[in-house]
């Protein structure tokens, strides 16, 4: 049996189904630290419309990877890969119990499967001249030549998600090498990750991302995102947070109040989509259904019991 320190939690599922909640009540359970794997709670300032868990919410459990970058600044996947690892040594350190947390399945994987980013830099005239191509002839086409090379990468991509598609794009011409995807080239770890997924009738996700859109509207969001973009504090990649860019044209006269709620709540409910067709992909995934009532305390419960034999708890 590998020693309890190469132990690693995962809690995955798309926005709004109760990761938070859950993972929280967890790490009470299991001496344990909670590290984020959400690409846009990682920036500071951005908290209502990215649902991060407010210091009351954490309840005095130690959360990791959250406000770590200014809103104005880029941050890579690699990036996000490598200050995870440490904090997992870390947290190993000092006998607690790592827990990833996130509906980011591009980080995830990055830890799970230890994508090499190795030698793969980036050349500023060919990710420029990709841009240039996408705004001239659209996304589509972008994703049409990645198909050419590379036809099973090209499956898993959005046409509308323009970074992902030109990173492909940028490795593959680079390298002449298909962009390491996990699943195909899995690199050993050195760590045993048991990942755990929350699964909840559409339905019922939908309404829960429904109220959770109208919760943020009462918190502020407007007035949060109205303080950073007066302040100039939404750099390229933050100011396409689901909710952002939204109350952004809000301010425009691009859209009505009301609009602009139903705009968000329903961009929200096709990334919570997008969010289940990649986790769906992963067959190492042990489920869980959340329903209506669903007790977080059960939840838990039926994790420590699929974990009993396996840590050592």
């Amino acid at each position: 049996m590998r020693h309890k320190m190469n132990k690693v939690i995962v809690i995955i599922g798309p926005t709004a189904v109760g990761k938070t909640s859950l993972s929280i009540e967890l790490a009470k359970q299991l001496n344990g630290e909670i590290i984020s794997a959400d690409s846009m709670q990682v920036f500071k300032h951005l908290n209502i419309g990215t649902a991060k868990a407010s210091l009351k919410e954490r309840d005095g459990i130690v959360h990791h990877m959250l406000d770590i970058v200014e809103p104005t600044d880029s941050f890579s996947v690699a990036e996000y890969q490598r200050i995870a690892y440490e904090k997992i040594e870390n947290i190993h350190d000092r006998g607690k119990t790592p827990i990833i947390v996130g509906g980011t399945g591009l980080y995830i994987n990055a830890l799970v499967y230890g994508y090499n980013f190795k030698d793969k830099k980036i050349d500023p005239l060919l990710r420029e001249n990709l841009n240039i191509a996408a705004d001239k002839y659209g996304n589509e086409m972008l994703l049409k030549e990645l198909a050419y090379y590379q036809p099973e990468a090209a499956k898993r991509l959005a046409v509308n998600d323009r970074k992902r598609i030109i990173r492909a794009l940028e490795v593959y011409l680079q390298t002449g090498d298909r962009i390491n995807t996990g699943q195909e080239n899995k690199i050993n770890s050195k760590y045993q990750f048991f990942v755990f997924g929350l699964h909840m009738d559409r339905d019922l996700l939908v309404d829960r991302i429904n109220r959770r859109v109208d919760i943020m509207m009462n918190e502020g969001l407007i007035e949060e995102v109205r303080q950073l973009y007066a302040n100039n504090l939404l750099g390229p990649v933050a100011v396409q947070a689901l909710g952002y860019k939204e109350v952004i044209d809000y301010f425009k006269g691009k859209t009505s109040y009301h609009e602009m709620v139903n705009v968000i709540k329903l961009e929200t409910r096709k990334y919570a989509k997008r969010q289940r067709t990649w986790f769906r992909r992963n067959k190492e995934i042990t489920w869980l259904e959340v329903h209506e009532n669903s007790q977080v305390s059960n939840l838990v419960d039926k994790i420590i019991k699929q974990l009993a034999g396996i840590l050592i708890l």
